[in-house]
């Protein structure tokens, strides 16, 4: 066994692209030697990364690949044979093959007699195969954005390759790619070991000699470093912690070879400024962590975390640097926010005429007064449910809600839209209402986030991102496939988390309807495309197994707490021996009433005064029906509680019933008439349930 290195050194790599990279480098490489039979067991790949490098380390790869024997194929005997002798076809597939016509044999499959042989396959040298396939899935990873960096050369890629290392043990692979030979020599920290190579004797040496020219090429190790730098930084300031920031840490991992940490200060007075607009300063603008004293108040102090290690006297001229920098971001912060308050909100409400929405739909003001229509819409459902609400701070922070757009603090600091409108409702004085709605408009941004506190905040964000989703679909802008320009399906994940976590009592219908989407030709289309929505949220923010996601989403999705009342139940009983039981006999209803529907058969109830399925002869089936008939009840009384998960149990009572019918009586029966009956019976007893889940779509085995 072996042990193989390959290190891609770069131009730095943008730091949000580097995590990516490095996983699907390591699938790549992984898929390659799986492929071609390379990974000796109990191998191990261990990525590395940082800005200027991908690297992968894999120890156990084989010298070689076994040899192999592979059966081929070829035209059917009676095409390659003519009276036992061998015709063009057969000679074309021994040539093919590599083999004389007189090793060619009949091989009978369940198509018939073919002409087939068998051939052994010499195993390629392990360096020959990554010399040849390795740059293909070099070349091959995807990146958001590619370069082209060699006059007409055809290479495209994140930023320009300028080194390359390829180890098999001692040995070089002799690979290429966009010019660059590969060998043993990797570089080390740009400023702290400079020029010099940094030369590699082993792959497994890696690590440990980059190490030593400056560069940490672990991830983990970094992070683990940074935060252990800023834990040290933070006990020379009193009372003082570092803001947890997991984002933010993960971009300075991804800046930085060799990460230190410096602590600089800022005058005491911006803290007059809100602090939401001194931390996105320090954090989106500069990528500073804030400092918070032990009464969880911003602190005037920051740290920075450099990818360079320097003296003492290099160290403060850093931080004066660092300082003054943030002291003209923050100078230019308070000069915008003294500014913008010389105009009111609701004196900007006009000037919304003159920003874009949408180059088809319109501004910005268009958009106010349509989302102003949802939500009337939306509070009159939500009213007419006995829910209180201030319909009248509602209205007046829909108005609003856009008007920090054309504020200088935002156009200066887009990502704190929204946010500077709430401030700036709440320093103009109309009222908390108001302010908070608008303050939380684009919450949740994630599905990590939480949900607006308030009715209002809810509404708010309800209507803004339905009447957009909608209006876009109206257009032809549906996402398609990874495309999503205009954010379409996180604005979809966060009505599907506000109404799964609020109050609300709206479902997914009542939020389009208010839109006046329901009879236009798009309600189709945003309907499927927001039933997706709910089945990843079941799936990807509750955890809940795909199975069960299907069998709910299929029983109906229109109100989200609903599914996930009933997924949670489903969850809880799925491993009874006799839900597993009812569940494996529901999918065999369904596959015979598919292919009963198919074939045209009919389906009948044959009530006889009043009496279900009377034509029935077999002691079972009436047992069945009669069995269906006493669950059937008290699963919609349940249902109507939403105690789903008695109702589960309740029609796991119905495996005894279920199973003997399957047992003894024959579904598809000679007579028409009872064969109609008994199709229709075993579908109305599926459809008795079907509210709940489809419950053939769990796996129960």
């Amino acid at each position: 066994m072996a042990d193989f290195l390959l290190e891609i050194g770069l131009d730095e790599i943008p730091a949000r692209m580097i995590a990516g990279a490095e996983a699907e480098l390591c699938r790549r490489v992984n898929d390659l030697l799986t492929r071609e039979r390379l990974l000796a067991p109990g191998s191990k790949l261990t990525t590395y990364s940082t800005p200027r490098r991908l690297a992968i380390l894999v120890e156990g790869v084989l010298a070689s690949q076994a040899d192999a024997q592979e059966q081929l194929t070829g035209p059917s005997w009676k095409v390659a044979f003519k009276d036992g002798a061998p015709t063009k076809a057969a000679e074309a597939f021994a040539h093919k093959a590599g083999v004389a016509v007189a090793a060619l044999e009949k091989v009978t499959n369940a198509k018939g007699e073919y002409v087939g042989v068998t051939v052994k396959r010499q195993g390629r040298e392990t360096a020959e195969l990554l010399a040849t396939e390795l740059p293909k899935e070099v070349l091959g990873l995807y990146w958001a954005k590619n370069m082209y960096w060699r006059a007409g050369k055809p290479e495209r890629y994140v930023r320009p390759i300028r080194w390359m290392v390829a180890l098999l043990d001692s040995s070089i692979v002799p690979l290429e790619i966009a010019g660059i030979k590969a060998g043993n020599t990797s570089r080390g920290h740009r400023i702290l070991h400079g020029e010099s190579p940094v030369i590699l004797a082993k792959p497994t040496d890696y690590a440990e000699a980059l190490r030593k020219a400056f560069v940490v090429v672990d991830v983990a190790e970094r992070r683990q470093s940074i935060r252990k730098a800023l834990d040290a930084a933070t006990r020379t300031v009193p009372g003082a912690r570092w803001r947890e920031d997991e984002p933010l840490i993960e971009t300075v991992v991804h800046l930085t070879e060799w990460p230190t940490v410096v602590l600089g200060d800022f005058e005491p007075e911006y803290l007059a400024l809100p602090e939401e607009v001194l931390v996105t300063v320090m954090r989106d603008h500069q990528k500073y962590f804030a400092i918070e004293g032990a009464d969880g108040k911003l602190a005037p102090h920051f740290f920075a975390v450099l990818n360079i290690q320097v003296d003492q006297e290099g160290e403060a001229v850093i931080r004066h640097g660092n300082q003054k920098v943030l002291r003209a971001r923050f100078k230019d912060a308070r000069f915008f926010w003294e500014f913008d308050q010389k105009i009111s909100l609701a004196d900007r409400v006009e000037s919304l005429k003159y920003v874009t929405f949408q180059k088809e739909l319109g501004s910005y003001f268009w958009k106010t007064e349509q989302n102003l229509a949802v939500t009337r819409a939306l509070a009159e459902k939500v009213k007419s449910a006995g829910i209180d609400l201030d319909e009248a701070a509602l209205l007046k922070a829909v108005e609003l809600a856009k008007t920090d757009l054309t504020t200088e603090l935002v156009k200066e600091f887009t990502e704190l839209q929204g946010i500077i409108g709430g401030l700036y409702a709440k320093a103009q004085g109309l009222g908390e209402t108001v302010a908070q709605a608008i303050y939380t408009q684009y919450t949740p941004a994630s599905t990590d986030d939480a949900i607006p506190a308030t009715i209002e905040g809810q509404l708010l964000g309800l209507a803004d991102r339905i009447q957009t989703i909608t209006a876009m679909f109206g257009i032809g802008n549906a996402p398609t496939g990874s495309k999503d320009p205009f954010a379409l399906r996180r604005a979809a994940n966060a009505i599907v988390k506000i109404l799964a976590e609020s109050g609300l009592p709206l479902t997914i219908g009542d939020v389009v309807a208010a839109t006046g989407a329901m009879s236009t030709p798009e309600q189709a289309e945003t309907a499927v495309f927001l039933a997706e929505r709910v089945g990843f949220y079941l799936k990807d923010v509750r955890g809940f197994a795909y199975d069960v996601v299907n069998a709910v989403l299929a029983a109906g999705w229109d109100d989200v707490r609903d599914a996930i009342a009933r997924a949670e139940a489903l969850t809880t009983v799925r491993g009874s021996e006799d839900f597993l039981a009812i569940s494996a006999a529901f999918k065999r209803i369904k596959n015979i009433v598919r292919q009963a529907e198919e074939k045209g058969e009919v389906f009948s109830i044959d009530s006889e005064n009043g009496k279900l399925f009377s034509i029935l002869v077999e002691p079972e089936e009436k047992a069945l029906i009669k069995a269906f008939g006493d669950v059937v009840e008290k699963v919609g009384e349940l249902r109507m509680k939403r105690d789903y998960r008695a109702a589960l149990e309740m029609i796991a009572t119905l495996r005894p019933a279920v199973d003997a019918f399957f047992e003894k009586v024959m579904v598809m029966a000679p007579d028409s008439k009872l064969r109609a009956a008994r199709l229709g019976m075993i579908r109305h007893v599926r459809e008795g349930f079907s509210g709940i889940a489809d419950f053939s779509e769990i796996v129960t085995a």
